[in-house]
């Protein structure tokens, strides 16, 4: 049973990230949880100048919440059926990055699925603030959609690597159960200007085929010094559907994920963008 985790705000982004999921899933019996965290809607009111009101305003704020999800779950049901798949609703009182990480451990979650951005955030940057955080400190896979982004089947996926962080079987599982749902090609993209391959690197590499039995894998040398323009090419080029990173410390991704990096070198994210945190559970 694979668990889904898919934080919401009510924002089309968000309902978009949720549609996603159901359809990169589809093959898959699935438990998926619509989860709306609300603390931040009650402390932020005008009205809450007194802690006795607290109370008042949390349970206004959790009826709304249920109501919506409810709505949404309704909604989400009629428009894509799936007898694999089963929805859950959760109204939490709580930060979204607290309660996001508390659900992840609770229930073992395999995946959270959400929007690079949501209602609020700054539309010149390419992941929300919220965004942001989940995908540095939750201990999960993330996969985060674009605002707008219409499904297509991940048929060419995007991974480079190094070959020289160790990797997680149990996310390279997920991964491996993903492409094989839609007979995926898997581009490894070593990006380094020296192509020789030291011999640690090589059982990296070999530990990647025999994670990922399931994907076509091709594997990619570039010899262009900077990382964004490598990635932002290859996409382009073979028309990638999802890029693949993994967050570990010293890793491209953690530069990658400096806002002001990400603007600088204009790597606007425009496809599904699957991290996974390389941490063991």
């Amino acid at each position: 049973m694979r668990k889904i985790l898919v934080p919401t705000d009510f924002s089309d982004n968000a309902y978009n990230a949720l549609k996603y999921a159901c359809h990169v899933f589809k093959y898959e019996k699935s438990e998926i949880f619509i989860m709306h965290a609300y603390a931040d809607e009650v402390y932020q009111q005008d009205k809450l100048t007194k802690r006795s009101l607290l109370e008042e305003l949390k349970e206004k704020a959790l009826r709304k919440s249920e109501e919506k999800l409810n709505s949404i779950k309704k909604k989400i049901s009629l428009e894509y059926p799936n007898p694999q798949h089963k929805y859950k609703q959760v109204s939490a009182f709580g930060s979204l990055i607290d309660e996001v990480n508390d659900m992840v451990n609770l229930e073992n979650m395999d995946i959270v699925v959400m929007a690079t951005r949501g209602e609020t955030n700054d539309r010149s940057l390419t992941f929300g603030s919220n965004t942001l955080q989940v995908l540095k400190y939750i201990s999960c896979p993330v996969l985060a959609i674009p605002e707008g982004y219409t499904y297509h089947p991940p048929k060419n996926v995007l991974f480079p690597t190094n070959y020289l962080v160790p990797y997680n079987r149990r996310e390279l599982k997920l991964l491996c159960e993903m492409s094989g749902s839609f007979r995926s090609t898997i581009h490894m993209l070593y990006i380094d200007p020296i192509k020789k391959l030291t011999l640690r690197q090589e059982d990296n590499q070999q530990f990647l085929r025999d994670c990922l039995p399931k994907a076509k894998l091709v594997f990619e040398t570039s010899k262009e010094k900077d990382k964004a323009i490598a990635i932002t090419k290859y996409i382009v080029h073979y028309k990638i559907d999802m890029l693949v990173l993994i967050n570990t410390r010293h890793s491209f991704l953690e530069d990658m994920l400096v806002q002001s990096t990400l603007d600088k070198i204009g790597l606007h994210v425009k496809i599904p963008f699957l991290v996974m945190q390389n941490l063991f559970r």
